[in-house]
């Protein structure tokens, strides 16, 4: 890898839809920019103005759900220009294409000041997260902003995101599955697997559990740390939309006593993801060498 630079100064931002923990935001100075969440006519600001739990009240209590509302190229613009102006040169990280308009409107944001280097992370949650993680590394490397660009770029067939739904009731209420199967689903104890197509960050449905949670999430970790045979043991994240302790607990043990990694960070999903998948989702998010 070539393209040290020790005197461009580089900016590192991203969608908030990265769902890293703080610890990890503050050690690469990365600068969120929150989605919109509408909810019964008011927009707020992902997990600044409103949390996963408000939205699933919101559901038990009404029957509604938000909807969820791209950053528009003007703000995004907003956003940017300061840093622009002040000679950086920035590196954003946004919500897969496939899921949001939101890689569309930041490039043409970028378009329109320059020096802003857009990287569609094909994924999402800390399955974008790795990629942030990666451009922080680079960035404390001395890279300069377009090396880093082209490698994250070629990083996100590298990257690996699924998840364990619990219910399919809130995929049900969001018009993504049919009332019979998320009926089917709920009746026999089903717990579905998504996988994240890092191609473009559409979901599909994989494995089908069956059975109590904690011995579903106990499968599932063995099954996706089996799937490849070229882990990178840097970095995983168990990532939820809001689970008692004892389940993610459980998830990292067996983590543990399957693989070492070298860090294991635990972060929490923002609206935009858990809105769609309900209270009671983990997954576990991790790269490969190649």
């Amino acid at each position: 890898m070539a393209g040290k630079n020790t005197t461009q100064k580089i900016i590192l931002s991203a969608d908030s839809t990265c769902d890293l923990d703080e610890e990890l935001k503050e050690r690469y100075h990365v600068n969120y920019f929150p989605l919109h969440i509408i909810l019964d006519g008011k927009e707020y600001r992902d997990n600044v103005d409103i949390t996963p739990e408000e939205v699933y009240q919101a559901y038990y209590d009404r029957k509604i759900l938000p909807k969820t509302a791209a950053v528009n190229v003007e703000e995004y613009m907003e956003h940017f220009r300061p840093w622009v102006e002040q000679g950086y040169e920035v590196i954003h990280i946004n919500l897969g294409s496939a899921l949001s308009s939101v890689y569309q409107n930041c490039c043409l944001a970028a378009a329109g000041l320059g020096h802003i280097h857009v990287i569609d992370s094909c994924n999402l949650s800390a399955g974008t997260g790795l990629l942030v993680v990666a451009a922080g590394k680079m960035i404390q490397q001395g890279l300069d902003a377009e090396t880093i660009a082209r490698e994250l770029r070629e990083r996100t067939s590298r990257c690996h995101a699924s998840f364990i739904l619990d219910t399919l009731t809130f995929l049900h209420a969001g018009g993504r599955c049919s009332s019979i199967a998320a009926l089917g689903a709920n009746v026999l104890k089903l717990k579905p697997c998504i996988q994240v197509d890092n191609r473009d960050g559409s979901m599909g449905l994989g494995k089908k559990y069956r059975g109590a949670l904690d011995k579903v999430l106990v499968r599932y970790v063995k099954d996706e740390l089996a799937r490849y045979s070229d882990i990178s043991p840097e970095l995983l994240f168990i990532t939820h939309s809001g689970i008692p302790q004892e389940y993610i607990s459980l998830v990292k043990k067996t983590v543990e006593e399957t693989m070492h990694f070298n860090e294991i960070h635990i972060t929490k999903a923002s609206c935009t993801i858990s809105c769609h998948c309900g209270p009671n989702t983990l997954g576990i998010l991790f790269e490969t060498e190649k």
